[in-house]
């Protein structure tokens, strides 16, 4: 009954610290991060814009 006592005890002790080690995201980073997300998609998507059009230029 100890040895589970204390197994169980370690185990939650463990999980504790490892979730108040997590960093936490201000609003403002969370915008930032969307921001940067949302600007890389486009440029991608310009890309590929640009090579379809380069594709389709090169065949005629």
């Amino acid at each position: 009954m100890k040895k589970t006592f204390i197994t169980i005890t370690t185990v939650c002790l463990l999980l504790i610290g490892f979730t108040s080690c997590r960093e936490k995201k201000t609003t403002g980073e969370k915008i930032e991060d969307a921001v940067e997300e949302t600007t890389d998609a486009v440029e991608d998507a310009a890309d590929e814009v640009g090579d379809a059009v380069e594709d389709a230029t090169d065949d005629n």
